[in-house]
């Protein structure tokens, strides 16, 4: 089974959508993790935008890079400029990819614009999991 962790700033949006869909389409395939140079909680915003799609991430938790065991990754993702500066390189031969996403927690407006960035961003990380997943 191939391990792969995504990456982010505060582990409460993007890598976890990311952990949440590799959970739910590789389900059997793939042992998912996520993490963040620091941790903020998931968003519950990013969990009910989630449920939307049929994936619910709400028994997450948000870790940080030293949380998770990054050393046995085949394939780190990370998916901000902050992430991929930090993790320059994967211990034991594991690969990085470097897919930035624009963040939604910064998103301004009304209640639903808001939602909408989320949104944006989740069907964003769900392509780019599905990419990744038929790769492997």
């Amino acid at each position: 089974m191939k391990k792969i962790a995504f990456l982010c700033t505060a582990n409460s949006c993007r890598s976890q959508m990311a952990e949440g869909f590799a959970r739910h389409l590789g389900a059997g395939r793939v042992e998912a993790w996520s993490a963040g140079l620091i941790t903020a909680g998931v968003s519950e915003t990013a969990s009910g935008v989630m449920k939307e799609a049929g994936v619910d991430i709400s028994g997450q938790w948000s870790k940080t890079i030293e949380e998770i065991p990054i050393e046995e990754m085949d394939l780190v993702v990370t998916l901000c400029e902050n992430a991929g500066q930090a993790c320059v390189s994967v211990p034991h031969g594991g690969r990085k990819l470097h897919v930035p996403v624009k963040d939604p927690m910064g998103a301004q407006g009304t209640p639903g614009e808001i939602s909408e960035e989320f949104r944006r961003a989740r069907d964003e990380i769900r392509a780019l999991v599905s990419r990744i997943l038929e790769e492997m």
